[in-house]
Parts: C-alpha cells; structure tokens; sequence
C-alpha cells in the first residue's frame, strides 16, 4: 500500500521539484541533475559516441537549464522533456564544432593527395601553405605545440592526448581549438600578403 501511495506521488514529486526550479531555488537543481543526469548522459553518449563530449554536454545541459529556469512550464512531463531538448540542442552544437574543427584541420594542415596539379604554381602554393602550418606549430609554446602535433600528426584523440600530456580533457580541446584558429590566421596572413 505504501509502495501505491509512492507511485502516486511521484507526477506530483516531478511537478513540485520543476515548480521549485522554475522558482529558483537551487536545491531543485540538485535533484534535478539526480534525478536526470543519467538519461541526459545516455542521450548524449548515444548521439555523439564519446564519452568526454557526453559528459561535457551533460554538465552544459544541467548548466543551460539553470539558467534558463524560468522559461519551464511546470507539469509532470514537461521536466525530462525540457532537458531532453537543451540536450539536443548542446548535441548539436558539440557536433558543429566538430565540423569546425575538422574544417580548421583541412584547411590548416590539409596532406592533399597525390595528384596532378596544373600548374607549378598551384603545387608551390600547397607546399608554402604546408610549411607555414609546421612552422607555426613549431612556434607555438608547450603544450599547446605538443598537443597539436599528437592530434593531427600522430592523429591521437582528445581523449589520449589528455591522459599522455596528464592535462585535463577540457584544457586540451581548448588547446587544439585555439591553435587551430591561431595557426588559420597566420596562414590566411601569408596568403594574403604573398597574394598582394
């Protein structure tokens, strides 16, 4: 019979905790990320195939939903289905900057394959661009240069890199994202200047 009355309770339970996080009060988010962390973790886990990004999205979800707290309409499912949605919109953005990053790669630090070129020129461009990308990596300082080369010339995951450098996965994603942007504008520098 208790275990009736629990069953009972528990569309009011949800109700009440969104009301309190709607609210503001911060002890609802607590229960909340207890309550619905591991089905937000699932999601993600699924949607991107990494565990890192999962986790990374997980707490941006738990982050995004207090912050826009107030923009909840409380009810019993509307709850899980909230959090559901900022995931999905944190998955999507976990998978374009992906997109970006391996754009930032192909243009950087593009290996073109073994072609015809048309002309002397276009093979001169590709080789200047080449040694531009290595010099400018080979300028970066530690770690940001060490990182780098594990991620794109010995093609080592986030992941790896993190546990051969002993530096957080975080700090080494932020690493790789800011020597990419680093390494694009000195080489659209060169190009430009050579282009002049």
């Amino acid at each position: 019979m208790v275990s009736e009355a629990s069953g009972a309770d528990e569309p009011e339970d949800v109700q009440s905790v969104a009301a309190r996080l709607v609210a503001g009060d911060e002890s609802a988010l607590e229960a909340v990320y207890d309550r619905w962390s591991a089905l937000v973790h699932t999601f993600a886990l699924r949607a991107l195939q990494d565990p890192h990004d999962a986790e990374d999205v997980t707490q941006q979800v738990f982050v995004a939903a207090w912050r826009s707290h107030r923009t909840l309409t409380p009810s019993p499912s509307a709850l899980p289905a909230w959090l559901l949605g900022i995931a999905r919109h944190k998955v999507a953005d976990a998978r374009a900057a992906r997109a970006r990053d391996a754009d930032r790669v192909a243009a950087a630090a593009a290996r073109p394959e073994v072609r015809l070129v048309a002309s002397g020129e276009a093979a001169d461009a590709v080789l200047a661009d080449r040694l531009v990308v290595r010099q400018a990596v080979q300028d970066l300082p530690d770690p940001r240069r060490t990182i780098l080369f594990l991620a794109f010339w010995e093609e080592r995951s986030h992941a790896e890199i993190a546990a051969c450098t002993g530096l957080p996965l975080g700090t080494v994603k932020s690493h790789v994202r800011r020597g990419l942007v680093q390494i694009h504008h000195q080489l659209e520098g060169v190009r430009a200047h050579v282009a002049r």
